[in-house]
């Protein structure tokens, strides 16, 4: 393929860089995109609000955030993949009980709850991810009384994700799709959420063969985009897992690998 409709662009550990910034020479190879039909999506585990705000003003029609669980395009969320109250107190009272140090992240669309009592340093990485946050005293409570549906339950887990969270939600709620999206983080939706889904769904309603389309990631929580993407590029800075199932291996996230991905898709259909 030498030219994408849709590409599904990971954040971080992918466009973002090592220091957490948006490349500058993204934003014209943005207005390239947009000028030759291309439609950039941003995909990640980020709140929506979050992404909006990263990207205010650059004119930007989609997203796909919370992993997928929530799908926004032309001023609206057209998807989003609710999870059962049951399963979100089943995971919450698992976090309470456990003896490893987790924090968790209830979210919901447009925002997400938090709670009140949380370590500074904890609350400083949360605020990089959810820029829309509720503290409440009880995040059970919160999900229970509002009107909207919950689309994620993110953990913060001081130690290792992979290694004491997955374990955790594998046996407080087996079946719910549990990525991790990086050391500390794990994102935890209903089973048919994940950035794979979302892209097919997006693909789907804008009439684009999925076989045009083209995802770029770095973690785990992105092998399901890949997957489904017609064309999957892994990061050189990817998991190796990641790596695996790949179409091509680009540039680090600090050589602004996605960024010459992208420049090689439009140099061919120049």
């Amino acid at each position: 393929m030498s030219f994408p409709r849709i590409v599904a662009l990971d954040m971080d550990g992918t466009l973002v860089d090592p220091d957490g910034n948006i490349p500058d020479e993204f934003w014209p190879l943005l207005g390239r995109a947009q000028d030759a039909g291309m439609i950039i999506a941003p995909t990640s585990g980020r709140q929506l609000a979050t992404l909006q705000t990263m990207f205010d003003g650059r004119g930007l029609e989609t997203f796909i955030a919370e992993n997928g669980a929530v799908v926004w395009h032309r001023g609206e969320i057209v998807s989003t993949k609710p999870m059962s109250l049951d399963t979100v107190t089943s995971i919450l009272d698992a976090v309470r009980e456990s003896n490893t140090a987790i924090h968790p992240v209830v979210c919901m669309p447009e925002y997400a709850y938090v709670a009140e009592a949380m370590p500074q340093w904890v609350q400083e990485e949360t605020d990089k991810y959810y820029v829309s946050q509720r503290a409440v005293g009880s995040l059970i409570d919160a999900a229970r009384t509002d009107s909207n549906p919950t689309t994620k339950v993110s953990l913060f887990v001081e130690s290792n994700a992979e290694d004491d969270g997955v374990p955790l939600i594998e046996k407080a709620a087996p079946g719910v799709n549990a990525a991790v999206s990086s050391e500390h983080w794990l994102d935890i939706m209903s089973d048919d959420a994940n950035k794979g889904a979302a892209l097919t769904s997006l693909a789907e309603s804008l009439d684009v063969d999925i076989a045009d389309t083209a995802a770029i990631g770095d973690y785990l929580n992105d092998t399901s985009m890949l997957e489904a993407a017609g064309t999957a590029v892994a990061m050189g800075n990817a998991h190796s897992d990641l790596k695996a199932i790949a179409d091509e291996i680009t540039g680090t996230n600090a050589e602004h690998g996605a960024l010459k991905a992208i420049r090689r898709w439009l140099e061919a259909n120049a």
